[in-house]
């Protein structure tokens, strides 16, 4: 598996004509000078070439695109800026200039986006959502292969000491909302700082379809992890970055391999969904063929991710059940959920999550013994899959208020210690 990387790459350069070749024969059928061009003939043939050529693309990293939002009910420009950054990340804060402050307070935002292949731009929505009311931050975590060698290595304990890092510099009064993955790193990295009675801790933190303890409603993922172990893993799934990258010779598990299997478990939606494309270019239907266009040229840019980091969460996470079980180290020291006293928690689960189960981010609440319930609350939103719980017209309408009704309570209590926030515990 060492050289799988080698292979895949020398696979692309092979097709690279056949994808030019693609993009002449579109371009000459759809010229307007073509007689032929508007034709049933000519539009099978653009279509076909235009599947082939995206199937075969290397896709790039997105941008987040968000130029403007509205705040109490003017629009604003927003301007990306870089705050906070290192080899394997960077914080990007989306600054609005207003031209009046805001009426109330609003509050800082840490959205922690997950390392699992792909890039912090598929929070997209996510940001959009929590623009108007609050000051919203996100992790860009770096491709790996992008990474010089030198740079050193990444692993679960280095993310955590990352995002340490990120709450001291953007502290005091953040709040933190982790997307999948990122839960167990920011809870751990929550206990880490109350143990040891450091400031600023987060006044809050967001946990979303998060894999705290996967032993309850087991999925297809979490059971592929537990039979094989990071020894399969480890044989199967990393490989050396070629050296045509900055950062050759670094071992990764490679994002192909990872968007392989996010396509492996619903293959026959996204097969239906690349045949709907080319009756939609055939028959002209521009806008279905360019939501398809938006949707893919996300979904299938990806990252590649440390070996180490990678296998480490392996074993942690989905092998050992480390947290839940009260076993997780992080540089020789116990992480210890028991420490966390001041941090809020809102655990948010979505009924249909395929990827987290049901109950495996509630854990979070109940592994807190010592964070008073008025500091605890979740929500489980029915009807809505893994991509549902942080992106959508659920997202948008149920789950981001709730979200922002919850970090209101949580600053209002910071502000004004004396009073009690309302037990928010809640299913919807």
């Amino acid at each position: 598996m060492d050289l799988a990387y080698f292979w895949y790459e020398g696979a692309r350069a092979l097709m690279a004509p056949a994808r030019i070749a693609a993009d002449v024969t579109r371009y000459a059928v759809q010229n307007p000078a073509n007689p032929l061009a508007y034709s049933p003939y000519a539009r099978s043939i653009a279509a076909g070439c235009e599947m082939f050529e995206r199937v075969t693309r290397r896709y790039g990293k997105p941008h987040f695109g968000l130029d403007s939002t509205v705040v109490d009910g003017v629009a604003v420009p927003v301007t990306e800026r870089v705050v906070w950054e290192r080899p394997f990340c960077r914080v990007v804060s989306f600054d609005r200039g207003f031209l009046r402050p805001p009426a109330e307070p609003q509050p800082k935002l840490l959205i922690v986006a997950p390392m699992s292949g792909h890039y912090a731009t598929l929070l997209r929505g996510t940001v959009e959502a929590m623009l108007p009311n609050h000051q919203v931050y996100i992790t860009d975590w770096s491709d790996a292969r992008m990474v010089p060698i030198t740079a050193g290595s990444f692993d679960l304990d280095t993310y955590i000491d990352y995002l340490e890092a990120m709450f001291e510099d953007l502290g005091p009064d953040l709040h933190v909302m982790a997307v999948c993955q990122p839960a167990v790193p920011v809870i751990a990295a929550v206990a880490v700082m109350e143990a040891r009675r450091a400031h600023p801790v987060p006044v809050s933190m967001t946990l979303m379809g998060g894999p705290i303890d996967t032993r309850p409603s087991p999925t297809a993922v979490n059971c592929l992890a537990q039979e094989r172990g990071q020894a399969w893993f480890e044989r199967n799934t990393i490989a050396y970055v070629p050296p045509t990258f900055p950062g050759a010779w670094r071992r990764v598990y490679p994002g192909f391999l990872q968007l392989s299997g996010f396509m492996a478990m619903n293959l026959d939606r996204h097969v239906t969904a690349h045949a709907d494309m080319f009756d939609h270019l055939v028959t002209g239907d521009g806008d279905s063929a360019e939501k398809h266009r938006e949707f893919y040229d996300e979904y299938l840019a990806v990252m590649d991710l440390t070996a180490e980091f990678y296998l480490q969460t392996v074993e942690t996470v989905f092998v050992e059940h480390a947290l839940p079980r009260g076993v997780m180290r992080h540089r020789g020291e116990p992480v210890d959920l028991a420490a966390i006293r001041t941090c809020a928690i809102l655990a948010v689960e979505g009924e249909k999550d395929d990827i987290s189960g049901v109950g495996q981010t509630l854990a979070a609440l109940d592994l807190t013994p010592n964070l008073p319930d008025a500091r605890k609350a979740y929500h489980l939103q029915e009807g809505v899959g893994h991509y549902g719980v942080f992106n959508g017209s659920r997202y948008r309408a149920v789950i981001a208020p709730r979200i922002a009704a919850f970090i209101r309570a949580m600053a209002a209590e910071r502000r004004e210690p004396a009073a009690r926030a309302p037990h928010l515990r809640a299913v919807s």
